[in-house]
């Protein structure tokens, strides 16, 4: 009882003017990261379409669609929307002095631990929609990749 009254004080003066600007200021990188993994995922599945179109080979694509499912733990691949999220430890050195707000590698790793799943998440999704093996038509093959990378994409 004694401390609730100064601490809620406290917090209502010096914490939560701020949230909203720190919060803004966070989700850019956040949000920059996150989109970034998006376009990988969506890059990666139109290059796959395209070299099917070219080739026509259902070999290469089942070879194709193996390969992609390992994208997630492409660190080359996944290495520039985690940089996106580096710049967290710029923007929280401000508030670790602040706010006291420490551990902003944890902060980091965690942000990218999140990139990481949401891609094998994808990845994991396009596979279960689109199988090659169940693929009969060849001709639709491209159209049904195209279905299947909106639907994961939404």
């Amino acid at each position: 009882a004694t401390v609730s009254e100064p601490a809620q004080k406290c917090c209502t003066e010096n914490i939560q003017p701020f949230l909203t600007s720190i919060l803004e200021e966070l989700m850019g990188p956040v949000s920059s990261g996150f989109t970034d993994v998006r376009s990988l995922f969506e890059k990666e599945v139109n290059d796959i379409s395209q070299d099917f179109q070219k080739t026509k080979d259902m070999t290469k694509l089942k070879e194709n669609v193996d390969q992609f499912m390992n994208l997630p733990f492409n660190s080359v691949k996944m290495e520039p929307c985690y940089l996106k999220v580096n710049l967290l430890q710029e923007l929280l050195q401000d508030l670790k002095s602040r706010f006291k707000v420490y551990h902003i590698d944890f902060v980091i790793q965690r942000t990218q631990n999140f990139m990481q799943e949401l891609m094998e998440n994808a990845v994991y999704t396009f596979e279960q929609l689109f199988s090659p093996s169940h693929q009969a038509d060849s001709a639709k093959v491209a159209t049904t990749i195209e279905k299947v990378k909106l639907r994961v994409l939404k």
